[in-house]
């Protein structure tokens, strides 16, 4: 897996992932619960391996190295 997140969209992922995630966690309806825990969950691990499939499809990258 080549790296195709940056830093700042790594941030930015595990930061709504962990509120997503937390709110699933607390939310009430049932299948909305999932939903968020689920997603919440992608973004987390995402930013975690600073890998995103979706990018590598899409042909996107966030990441820069230095020179």
């Amino acid at each position: 897996m080549k790296r195709n997140v940056g830093n700042l969209d790594s941030w930015i992922r595990l930061i709504v992932g962990a509120v997503l995630f937390g709110l699933g966690a607390f939310s009430l309806r049932t299948s909305f619960k999932w939903v968020l825990i689920i997603i919440g969950a992608i973004l987390v691990l995402t930013s975690l391996f600073n890998y995103c499939p979706l990018y590598t499809i899409l042909k996107i990258s966030t990441y820069r190295k230095k020179e």
